[in-house]
């Protein structure tokens, strides 16, 4: 004659069955691990500039003159500043026509100096350049109140 006895044991799983209402705390750390994580992963593709610009346009307000070898000045919003090639937006840059009138006494004619948008040339660019970071002499940013970004605002069409 076998006596068979069987021992119930109390676990907080038998009474409430497999459902918790409360996550564990062993999950809390790793939850908290994987969160620090991600952030870093998107800080660091943010500064590599791995993440496209346009998903952020509002992080990236101020002008900025960009100083070609060529003499070239172009003004804009500059993107991926760490690539080897530097993307500018919103492109607008100078041009100078010299009108055919006779000198005047001080010898030099008189200049008209135009902020152009890029766009509107003949063979129809987009507005936006991809620059070799070779051909970059400086760049430098533009006050909210310098006459070039006056001037740029002056050309936006309203909002």
């Amino acid at each position: 004659m076998a006596i068979n006895k069987t021992i119930e044991m109390h676990t907080p799983e038998a009474e409430f069955g497999e459902f918790q209402s409360k996550p564990s705390r062993r999950k809390w750390p790793a939850i908290l691990i994987i969160i620090i994580i991600l952030a870093a992963l998107a800080l660091t593709a943010y500064y590599l500039n791995i993440i496209p610009s346009s998903l952020f346009p509002q992080l990236h307000k101020s002008y900025q003159a960009v100083f070609l070898t060529n003499g070239q000045v172009y003004f804009g919003k500059l993107y991926r500043d760490n690539s080897q090639y530097p993307t500018l937006r919103e492109v607008y840059y100078l041009q100078v026509a010299q009108p055919p009138q006779q000198l005047q006494p001080e010898g030099t004619p008189p200049a008209n100096i135009n902020l152009v948008k890029l766009g509107g040339e003949l063979h129809g660019p987009q507005d936006e350049m991809r620059i070799n970071r070779d051909q970059i002499l400086f760049i430098e940013d533009l006050k909210s109140d310098s006459r070039v970004v006056q001037a740029i605002q002056q050309l936006q069409p309203t909002k």
